[in-house]
């Protein structure tokens, strides 16, 4: 196969970090090209120049034989390049048609949009591919798996024969995650595109990939035949030692109730009923996993917990005092802390700076402050500094803006600001979303130290293989409703999977 992509002796620089430093790569057409790293290796930023949003401070990209100049987007859309950005760009207000055929909509007389005409085109677009979408449907009200869907599918109405994806399984169920890697396999064998993969996840690499290319700090590291590699080779590759993962211990041993629901009803941005009638309790020193498919009712759950959405009927106990009503902000004077399950949206505040982020909710500690109306910025930056190097965030120092990191690095803030907190509860959700190997043990030790310190911990996770190594007992949510809780040990991920389906009654299974 010849060469589709080439990227010669590539180098980007922004002050005070090198994000690429002389990388030169060629991908074929017809192959699942897989590009993995570190968070900050620099794996983002070489596909932002390679679909045109960064111009590279030294270096050459090559196009099906072609040198490209003054490369943007829109060029590289007419090059038969694409991508789909892990935060997904779609206009919520907007159908699915409206949003894939934005900027090339089909018109009547040259003037007026034809919605009928776009929805046929997409519909059409829809089954060449087999990514079944309802063109009519709001995109505010369709699950993340479908939004990602739709995402491809603007690239393809382009005319996309190139697919960058960045880390386009962190949001996905491991259902939604085989449909998607099937449809590639498709498209590649059936349309011969070519596929850049952006991923964190090792053995999506060895599922999926024809070759991989590993990165480490800017550098490329390497580029291998994915069948003469495996996990523990690729880790190593990426961070520059072997990780060892130990196993939790899982004790059986809890204190005192901490989180309770008592018949908790809630309802989804529709106002149809999202949470039905759902009881749970959280110990201390527990971990509590939650098990569901997207969209039935666990994200309604922890914001209605977290003071985050209202609460329709039924009662939420935090160390046995009713918090029905309560802000986010009143319950973390209470002791919660909480990982929101969008950083983006509700992790951190993109414009500020990481030391404002990672300073969030103790502004007014005297610590940082001076007489009591001034921000101590001298304490503020070392305790940032402090948290940032604990944390291991990856960036330039704590002033660089949060909205420039890398979404692992973001993740990181997250985890670092609400760990930080003298919290005895803790509400997490998809705690190692997008975030690299490496990051990822240190983050679930971060868990487990804090388990073992004696805090409740609720957790929820799409990554069934988290919820199974972190778990003491794990609950099942269909529809809104608990429909098995397991102790550790007690239940297999492919039987688990019923009772995500609702096709196993509820049980119970304590050890």
């Amino acid at each position: 196969m010849k060469p589709v992509v080439e990227l010669e002796h590539i180098t980007m620089e922004f002050p005070g970090v090198k994000a690429n430093d002389d990388v030169s790569l060629t991908i074929d057409q017809g192959e699942i090209f897989a590009l993995v790293g570190e968070n900050g290796a620099g794996k983002t930023t070489l596909m932002n120049i390679l679909y045109g949003i960064l111009t590279p401070t030294a270096g050459q990209v090559r196009i099906k034989g072609r040198p490209v100049t003054d490369w943007n987007p829109r060029q590289a859309i007419a090059q038969g390049v694409g991508m789909v950005h892990q935060h997904f760009m779609l206009v919520p207000s907007f159908t699915v048609a409206q949003n894939i055929v934005l900027s090339r909509e089909p018109r009547k007389m040259g003037l007026f949009f034809d919605d009928e005409a776009a929805q046929a085109q997409v519909r059409a677009l829809s089954q060449t591919y087999s990514l079944h979408v309802e063109p009519g449907d709001l995109v505010s009200q369709i699950s993340v798996g479908q939004q990602q869907r739709v995402e491809i599918l603007k690239t393809l109405y382009r005319g996309a024969d190139v697919l960058i994806l960045d880390e386009p399984t962190a949001v996905l169920t491991p259902q939604e995650t085989q449909e998607l890697f099937a449809m590639l396999r498709r498209m590649v064998e059936e349309k011969h595109m070519t596929v850049i993969l952006i991923t964190h996840k090792l053995y999506e690499v060895m599922a999926i990939s024809d070759r991989v290319g590993v990165m480490r700090q800017g550098k490329l590291i390497g580029v291998e035949q994915t069948k003469d590699v495996n996990e523990r080779i690729l880790s190593t590759m990426m961070v520059g030692r072997e990780i060892v993962q130990s196993e939790p211990v899982k004790s059986h041993s809890f204190g005192e109730v901490q989180i309770q629901t008592d018949k908790l009803w809630v309802q989804d941005d529709r106002g149809l009923s999202a949470v039905k009638g759902l009881s749970l309790q959280v110990r201390a020193g527990e971990i509590l996993g939650i098990a569901a498919i997207e969209g039935n009712g666990q994200s309604e759950l922890l914001e209605a917990i977290t003071g985050m959405r209202p609460i329709t009927s039924g009662q939420v106990l935090l160390r046995g005092e009713k918090v029905n009503g309560k802000t986010p902000g009143q319950l973390r004077d209470l002791g919660m802390a909480h990982v929101p399950e969008d950083r983006m949206r509700t992790g951190v505040c993109l414009g500020l700076d990481i030391a404002d982020n990672l300073l969030a909710g103790k502004q007014k500690c005297a610590q940082f402050q001076k007489f009591g109306i001034h921000q101590n910025r001298k304490s503020i930056r070392s305790y940032a500094q402090t948290l940032f190097d604990r944390f291991d965030i990856r960036a330039a120092g704590v002033d660089v803006p949060v909205g420039s990191l890398s979404g692992g690095n973001m993740q990181k803030v997250v985890v670092a600001r609400e760990f930080s907190q003298d919290a005895q509860v803790l509400v997490i959700s998809q705690p190692t979303r997008g975030v690299d190997v490496g990051a990822i043990a240190i983050i679930h030790r971060w868990i487990l130290e804090k388990r073992e310190a004696g805090a409740a911990i609720l957790l929820c996770s799409a990554d069934l293989d988290e919820v199974f190594r972190l778990s003491d007992r794990i609950i099942t949510i269909y529809e809104g409703r608990v429909t098995g809780t397991f102790a550790a040990g007690s239940v297999k991920k492919e039987e688990l999977g019923y009772y995500m389906t609702g096709d196993r009654e509820e049980r119970g299974h304590e050890a």
